[in-house]
């Protein structure tokens, strides 16, 4: 005897129902899987069978969210930043002080990559690999998130606590400093503490090389506003 519609729909479905959550949890397995296989044998040398390989799927599988290597590639590029973010984020929402938040993002930004090294390894292959780029994606983040921090030097300098001088030179200043200290960490295998040169960091820009003395000697040749 045929089921009725309500029997239809009382009867429970056959197999497991779907995940919603899968596809996200998988996007994430072949991202992280990706960084690690690019940052060992590099860009041009990998096929994503050696991704597939690692996670132990097809290449099909892959290909149903990466259509090629280029773009998977630059989506664990992008996934760095993204996971970079939001680390400096937290750390530096974890402070009341905006000076302190300045501190604790140097701390978090050196931390982050000297504990992931193979994310320092996949930023300086896209420059190797997509020279053609107008700007790299590290550049491209970092510029979109550079209006935070220059509200929050506008607001020092309305407090009187930091010298007046454009947001835009301090965001590009210290973030080349941290740039490349990064760097030159991963490069030349630097094994000083992160908290010690953190610290360095915060020192030479908060309060700079010259003694008060030399500075009032010599004037501000930058034309701010010495406080």
């Amino acid at each position: 005897m045929a089921s009725t519609p309500a029997q239809s729909r009382l009867r429970p479905s056959l197999g497991r129902p779907r995940d919603p959550a899968l596809p996200a949890r998988r996007r994430a397995q072949i991202l992280a899987a990706a960084t690690r296989v690019f940052a060992r044998r590099g860009f041009a040398a990998t096929d994503l069978q050696d991704v597939a390989d690692v996670l132990k799927v097809g290449k099909g599988t892959l290909y149903r969210y990466f259509p090629s290597k280029v773009e998977l590639f630059q989506a664990a590029v992008d996934d760095v930043m993204v996971r970079m973010r939001a680390t400096i984020d937290q750390a530096a929402d974890e402070q009341a002080d905006p000076l302190e938040k300045i501190s604790a993002a140097i701390s978090a930004y050196l931390r982050f990559f000297h504990d992931h090294p193979s994310y320092v390894e996949l930023l300086i292959q896209e420059r190797a690999a997509f020279r053609d780029r107008k700007k790299p994606t590290y550049f491209v983040y970092r510029e979109a998130n550079a209006e935070r921090w220059r509200d929050l030097y506008r607001n020092l300098i309305r407090q009187g606590r930091i010298r007046d001088i454009p947001t835009d030179r301090i965001t590009d200043m210290l973030g080349d400093i941290i740039y490349g200290t990064m760097f030159t960490n991963y490069i030349a295998g630097r094994k000083r503490s992160l908290v010690e040169q953190a610290a360095e960091i915060v020192d030479f820009v908060f309060f700079g090389l010259l003694t008060p003395g030399e500075r009032s000697r010599r004037g501000n040749p930058t034309g701010g506003h010495t406080s």
